[in-house]
């Protein structure tokens, strides 16, 4: 009896245990169910609420996102003008290669700056790629001025050299200014090398520091000035606050300026535009009209009258030219005319000559210097006269014989 008993009492009690563990494994898959229709149920509420969101997006403009309102008169303008802003840049100086005693006056002039300060300032470093292309271009500019200065002073040593009006003392001395402007030429050349290698080898890095001066209206106080003033007297507060820094930072050797408007707007295209400064700067930006509302082109009539102005002008030019040509043949035809006439002059002027003097040179040599001039005259005209009518009337030597033939039956015949 008794070991039924103890059979009967186990079994009772494994019986009871898995009556606990099957309603504790009810309980968990009931919470586990539970707990996956809350996450279903919060997954489907972030669904429509993403559809919500999306179905009432608009467009905000980019200002809203700035931390800037505008640029007015030297100075950012942010929250709606209850914070204006002035930067003062600074240049490093060199601390490390200076001397003990150099580096002590710079630390005690930069705590002498702490010192007087009234006010709070932010200092901001702004590390910058350096673009090389305009200090190339500034250096090409200056090498073809120079090598124009050069070839102009090698003619002027080539004729000093040629000619024998200078001395030897004179030619050194435009050979030695000749062989500097030729040192200066390929030193500038080495510079355009060198820079424009190394600008395409590496990035050229430069670190600008800056110093941020805030001013808030609330310091006024209560005023009763409108937004015009409170700019003016910012302006006014800002002004003298960056040259006190500026003053003050001169202890250590730290010379800085006040950024002007222009420059502010670099300072901001840079830090807002990282990666693209580097390649489209501000200054391009600017003269590609990027700050214009809209761009205009030409009237087509004025191109038009442009183009026509041009075809005048040109047409002009080429009559005025065919022109000159022209008086120019008709001038130089009359001259020919004027100069046979002179000819004719002169033989009839000499004839007149031998006429006047025939008692005393001589009768027979007389006719026959008369004859010879005549010759000359008829050989002249011959030779001035077209292809045709020396066609018509023989050829030169045809001629020749036939006025031979006649003067020797006229000579006979006397």
């Amino acid at each position: 009896m008794n070991d039924n008993a103890t059979y009967t009492l186990i079994l009772n009690i494994m019986l009871i245990i898995m009556l606990v563990l099957l309603v504790i494994f009810c309980i968990l898959y009931f919470k586990s169910k539970k707990s996956k229709n809350k996450s279903n149920a919060t997954i489907n509420n972030y669904e429509t609420k993403e559809k919500k969101v999306a179905k009432n997006y608009s467009i905000e403009s980019i200002f809203d996102f700035m931390e800037f309102d505008r640029i007015e008169d030297n100075m950012i303008i942010t929250k709606n003008g209850n914070k204006y802003i002035m930067v003062v840049e600074c240049q490093g100086i060199n601390y490390d290669l200076m001397s003990e005693v150099e580096k002590n006056a710079v630390e005690e002039g930069f705590i002498q700056f702490l010192n007087t300060l009234r006010h709070p300032i932010q200092i901001y470093t702004q590390t910058r790629t350096i673009n090389l292309e305009n200090s190339v271009r500034t250096y090409r500019d200056k090498i073809k001025e120079i090598e124009e200065q050069l070839e102009k002073q090698q003619k002027e040593y080539d004729k000093m050299v040629d000619s024998d009006e200078y001395t030897q003392e004179q030619l050194n001395a435009a050979f030695y200014e000749l062989t500097k402007t030729t040192n200066l030429y390929e030193y500038g050349k080495d510079i355009i090398y060198t820079t424009e290698k190394m600008s395409l080898n590496k990035n050229v890095l430069n670190q600008k520091y800056y110093i941020i001066i805030p001013y808030y209206p609330e310091e006024l106080g209560e005023t009763n000035m409108d937004k015009q003033e409170i700019k003016n007297l910012a302006f006014s507060e800002l002004y003298t606050r960056a040259q006190s820094i500026v003053r003050t930072l001169s202890a250590c050797g730290v010379v800085g300026r006040a950024l002007d408007s222009n420059q502010l707007v670099d300072l901001l295209y840079i830090a807002y535009n990282r990666d693209d400064a580097e390649v489209y700067g501000i200054d391009k930006a600017i003269q590609a009209g990027y700050n214009e509302l809209y761009s205009t082109a030409p009237d087509v009539i004025d191109k038009k009258m442009r183009a026509l102005d041009e075809k005048i002008e040109e047409e002009a030019l080429k009559k005025a030219t065919q022109k000159v040509t022209e008086a120019k043949s008709e001038k130089e035809k009359a001259f020919e005319n004027a100069e046979s006439r002179l000819d004719d002059l002169i033989d009839r002027f000499a004839e007149a000559i031998i006429q006047q003097n025939r008692n005393s040179i001589g009768e027979d040599i007389a006719d026959t210097a008369i004859e010879k001039i005549k010759e000359e005259t008829a050989t002249r005209k011959r030779r001035g006269r077209p292809k045709k009518q020396l066609e018509e009337g023989g050829t030169e030597d045809e001629q020749k014989e036939k006025t031979a033939t006649s003067r020797v039956g006229t000579t006979e015949t006397a």
